[in-house]
């Protein structure tokens, strides 16, 4: 287990310093002069040594693999920099965004959860087939509406015809309940989709023939030992998940005009603000490979052959003394014989 954790940690680390490489490159890359969009789009009243001088001082001037270097040191440090547009530090910027996209997104995450978790989960397990087509349609038509347009829809029903959320601002809880919603509804869908074909699939296995022969009532079979082991494959979604709500707050933010990681982004990259847009996507990063790194540590305790699989390659058939060809099936058989115990 100290070696899985281990293992996943360094892996942590590279994606975070592929993150930083990639967006410094690709930003460094753009076509656009972020010293004279500073100074004003073409600049046309401000001179070339003003320029230069504006260069410098932002330390623009130095060959591009010094100006990484250097970044890269600042960064290690706990510096992010100070945004070209203000001045200010970008630790200060993402300090007081994170806080409201935080809000709607975990409210959107708990909505995603319950919404596409129930859909999965009647349309599996209900008998009635009209039921069941229309419950596995629903998360299609989640995904296909545009966000923009569904956070104006509620704003018109909710706000003017029924006055009874806000339409845009920070007012309180009671202003995150559309944008959560509107976060909510792709990731439901996204939730619904996984979970449902997951669930499907493992209804199908043997082991689930032995447990209705044990005379396992049918919400037992379903939550006990189908939705149990259905889980797994949906939760290796969950950094695809992550990333999809952080990526939805840049259009729910600026629906509903909000304060947040979303509208920094909008307005860092409008601006080529380098700083501010490399902050955003390391926190994105970071956010993303925590998620994952709490999936790989959720992982054996839900089914410890992932560790136990990876203890025996490194071991190999011959230090085990095992039949490579009844190592590799004797797991899967011993789930078949013991229904009861769920992801094994």
């Amino acid at each position: 287990m100290k070696r899985y954790i281990g293992r996943r940690l360094l892996q942590a680390v590279a994606v975070l310093w592929a993150a930083y490489t990639v967006s410094f490159l690709v930003l460094y890359a753009l076509p656009a002069d972020p010293v004279r969009l500073l100074a004003g789009g073409d600049a046309t009243d401000v001179s070339a040594e003003q320029l230069d001088a504006l260069r410098e001082r932002l330390g623009l001037d130095q060959p591009l693999v010094v100006q990484y270097i250097q970044k890269l040191g600042e960064v290690l440090r706990g510096d992010l920099g100070a945004s070209i547009g203000t001045g200010r530090p970008v630790t200060t910027i993402l300090a007081e965004a994170i806080p409201p996209t935080v809000q709607i997104a975990a409210v959107g995450f708990v909505i995603a959860l319950v919404v596409g978790g129930a859909i999965a989960f009647f349309a599996t397990f209900t008998r009635s087939r009209a039921l069941a087509d229309v419950l596995i349609g629903l998360p299609p038509l989640g995904v296909a509406v545009p966000s923009f347009w569904l956070g104006l829809l509620l704003i018109q029903w909710f706000s003017f015809a029924i006055p009874i959320f806000p339409a845009v601002g920070d007012g309180g809880a009671i202003s995150i309940v559309l944008p959560a919603i509107t976060l909510a509804v792709p990731t439901s869908a996204t939730i619904a989709q996984l979970l449902a074909k997951s669930l499907d699939t493992t209804l199908r296995e043997p082991y689930i023939d032995t447990a209705w022969a044990k005379g396992a009532s049918r919400t037992r079979v379903h939550v006990r030992h189908g939705l149990r082991n259905a889980a797994l494959p949906a939760l290796t979604m969950t950094g695809l998940i992550v990333g999809q709500l952080l990526s939805g707050t840049v259009v729910t933010e600026t629906v509903f005009s909000r304060p947040g990681v979303g509208r920094v982004t909008a307005t860092a990259v409008q601006q080529q603000d380098i700083p501010v847009v490399q902050g955003v996507v390391l926190f994105a990063a970071a956010v993303f490979v925590l998620a994952n790194l709490v999936v790989d540590l959720i992982y054996p305790l839900l089914d410890p052959r992932i560790v136990l699989a990876g203890a025996r390659q490194r071991r190999g058939p011959a230090s085990t003394g095992a039949d490579p060809a009844s190592e590799a099936t004797s797991l899967p058989d011993q789930q078949t014989l013991e229904p009861t115990g769920g992801a094994r």
